[in-house]
């Protein structure tokens, strides 16, 4: 892992209006057929890490990951949009150099250059014994993984599937609720109460603009830690960063919802590198 990126020096550009602010030009409600793509530089400090694996559906198949993206499998839910539009975030609200977003498998040589990654719809997720391995060696190396869009709308299954997985990677370590005093939540923004709130996918917006959580769901925000009592996983439950991400340049996604998305994602980002 680089440790020269470790050591970058990051400064805030200040408070938020983040979703207007950074992103000025957007499309009207629905998807757009082609959003114009962005070019990022191919060596930086910093390159988001989009983690491949092999889902439990069986029935996935090719098709659109966003409004750009086709891909195989439901790691690829909300690429390329959601990377991009958080890379731009965090060119704009640090001084971290970022650079072009990438996806790799767990077991790829080049996860160890990337000392931050995330995984989305891991309650479909399906590791192999290999696949836990690399992911145990790579928290412990100085890793950290940032897990989101998962749920238990229809029951307890997404979490089981989630939990098992992580119980392989850290035997019998708890998975835990983090406090508001943990350094994570202060890095750069303060999270407070109120933040533990449900951030929506695009589906669960009315056209009325209201916001419809789905029935028997409660955010979670969930980490593990490694021996050292560093955060290595973050768990996003109940919610989804990812789209708000991904929409943060249309009009109908609440503004609010990816300003709040950007503070958790940067001071994980932050932290990882940092702690």
């Amino acid at each position: 892992m680089t440790r020269g990126f470790i050591k970058a020096t990051m400064v805030a550009a200040g408070l938020l209006g983040l979703a207007a602010a950074a992103y000025s030009q957007r499309f009207g409600r629905g998807f757009t057929s082609d959003p114009p793509a962005t070019e990022f530089p191919a060596n930086a400090e910093f390159h988001f890490l989009r983690v491949e694996y092999r889902d439990n559906t069986g029935n996935r198949g090719f098709g659109f990951g966003s409004r750009r993206g086709r891909a195989n499998g439901w790691w690829a839910q909300d690429w390329p949009d959601a990377e991009e539009h958080f890379t731009k975030g965090v060119q704009r609200l640090t001084r971290m150099d970022a650079g072009d977003p990438q996806h790799v498998s767990l077991t790829d040589d080049r996860l160890f250059d990337y000392p931050w990654i995330y995984a989305t719809q891991t309650g479909y997720w399906i590791l192999s014994d290999s696949e836990t391995s690399r992911l145990r060696e790579y928290l412990l190396r100085g890793g950290f993984i940032m897990t989101d869009d998962f749920w238990d709308q229809n029951g307890p299954q997404e979490w089981e599937v989630f939990a098992e997985a992580m119980n392989r990677v850290f035997p019998g370590q708890p998975i835990t609720d983090i406090g508001l005093s943990d350094s994570v939540m202060h890095v750069l923004y303060d999270i407070q109460e109120k933040d533990l709130t449900f951030i929506p996918g695009s589906r669960h917006l009315g056209r009325d603009g209201r916001v419809y959580q789905p029935p028997g769901t409660t955010p979670k925000w969930r980490a593990m830690y490694d021996e050292k009592k560093r955060m290595v996983v973050a768990v996003n439950f109940n919610t989804d960063i990812g789209d708000a991400w991904e929409f943060a340049d249309v009009p109908y996604y609440p503004e609010a919802m990816t300003t709040l998305a950007y503070r958790y994602g940067i001071n994980y980002l932050i932290y990882s590198v940092t702690h």
